[in-house]
């Protein structure tokens, strides 16, 4: 096996294990009621149903299935993985492909949503600069951009103390779960949560936020396109 491909099945694996885990962590009922009440904290409720909602890193389509239950029904999902878009059951169109090279045209989408996406960047701040303006490029004037990532409060060091307890992984299903998420996609996990101030600069280059919160190891962003 030549050193490209070893490093290829290594990378294969990675996602495989990560992947898996995600599948473990909850249950999709749990996922889609969970999306929910994001959605309503942000006041997804209060946007026109016949919304065009593109969710980028949408990973099994629990996303698209919350906004398919508070009435939306135009609806896209993007993610990079076929394999957990392939678990997706509901009305939307999904495609795979990368973010950071969005398939819409210019100002052709009402609403676009990454949850937990964006930590799963090769390199910030150029991945993310790149996912950002492919963002503002496809929202129209006065679009709304929303964004739930993890962040480093009190909270998320707590869980991380947890996670690395032996203990507590064997008695937790979940726990386990979330550990070896954290321990496959740890680069760029931990590459994320080390900047936030780059972070939040960057995402104020393109969006001007109308609704923001840190807390209980989220960062939440609402925000419309500057132009």
């Amino acid at each position: 096996m030549t050193t490209t491909t070893s490093r290829q099945h290594s990378a294969g694996k990675t996602v495989e294990s990560w992947e898996n885990a995600y599948t473990r962590f909850e249950t999709p009922e749990q996922e889609v009621a969970k999306f929910q009440q994001r959605l309503k904290k942000l006041g997804a409720v209060a946007w026109p149903k016949d919304a065009r909602i593109v969710e980028i890193f949408c990973g099994r389509g629990n996303g698209l299935n919350a906004l398919e239950r508070l009435g939306f029904v135009h609806l896209e999902g993007i993610d990079l993985s076929a394999r957990l878009l392939s678990l997706y059951r509901g009305r939307a169109i999904v495609q795979a492909c990368d973010c950071r090279s969005l398939p819409f045209p210019d100002q052709s989408r009402d609403v676009l949503i990454v949850q937990g996406g964006l930590h799963h960047l090769p390199s910030i701040p150029e991945s993310l600069e790149e996912v950002l303006r492919e963002v503002h490029r496809v929202l129209k004037d006065g679009g709304r951009f929303m964004i739930v990532e993890p962040w480093l409060t009190p909270f998320l060091k707590f869980v991380h103390f947890v996670t690395e307890r032996p203990l507590a992984r064997k008695a937790s299903g979940k726990i386990d779960a979330l550990a070896t998420m954290i321990e496959n996609e740890r680069e760029t996990y931990e590459q994320w949560l080390g900047q936030p101030q780059v972070i939040t600069a960057l995402v104020r280059k393109y969006f001007t936020p109308l609704q923001e919160s840190f807390a209980w190891g989220k960062w939440s962003f609402l925000g419309v396109p500057l132009r």
